[in-house]
């Protein structure tokens, strides 16, 4: 059983289309997969969520599919809970039940809400904590372009001020007409890292509807995938 943490540098850049690949590829090994969305905003009852484009993509049942807190104003968890007068998720709580997920699965999925330290409740617990709490790694999604090398590096650092393993950095929507800052990130963004990319997914890939072949090839060795870095950076 594993059990793997997906955060962004930001909102936007790609965590859901990243972690239906992962999803896709451990599924493409027959292994069982759960996918948990701890807190699902700017979703109203009935609307469809990232675990559902999630289950789209990779073919993940809705079984396995476990959202456990939405908030229907596009906010961060705790902020969203706040406004709508219901209440926070609790670490423990969340952590315990991630647990027994992993009990009953091969692999687990967590995707996070917006970056690395966005706040789930008033006590003020992120991602990292609970990446902690479960000692597990944590996969960083970034963006390609301008901006991208700050982030990228605050988010790193944050890892590894809290002790947490990272779990490879992956580009999560590379454009098809990419700038130069771009294309200096495929050099800059490994070198902040400290190791090649372990992914890159092309712009659009939730659209495509070969998002299998997308995902074998646009992540690397480390989950299951054809990505060679090296090649792509070339």
């Amino acid at each position: 059983m594993t059990v793997v943490l997906v955060s962004g540098t930001g909102t936007g850049v790609g965590k859901t289309v990243v972690t239906a690949a992962i999803a896709t590829l451990a599924r493409l090994r027959n292994a069982s997969v759960a996918v948990v969305k701890p807190a699902q905003t700017g979703c109203r009852p009935g609307e469809a969520g990232d675990l559902q484009e999630i289950a789209r993509l990779s073919g993940v049942g809705d079984d396995r599919l476990h959202e456990f807190a939405r908030y229907p104003d596009p906010l961060s968890p705790e902020a969203a809970a706040r406004v709508s007068g219901r209440p926070g998720l609790r670490l423990d709580d969340v952590t315990q039940r991630v647990r027994d997920l992993a009990d009953r699965h091969d692999l687990v999925l967590v995707e996070g809400a917006g970056g690395l330290l966005v706040r789930f409740s008033v006590d003020g617990w992120t991602l990292a904590d609970l990446a902690r709490a479960l000692d597990v790694p944590v996969v960083v999604v970034t963006a390609a372009g301008l901006g991208a090398l700050n982030a990228t590096a605050l988010t790193l650092e944050v890892l590894a001020g809290c002790g947490l393993r990272p779990g490879g950095l992956v580009i999560g929507s590379w454009p098809r007409r990419p700038d130069l800052a771009a294309c200096c990130n495929l050099h800059d963004l490994p070198a902040i890292a400290g190791e090649p990319l372990a992914g890159v997914l092309p712009e659009g890939a939730a659209g495509r509807p070969d998002f299998h072949r997308l995902a074998t090839h646009g992540l690397g060795p480390k989950f299951g995938g054809r990505f060679d870095a090296a090649d792509f950076t070339g």
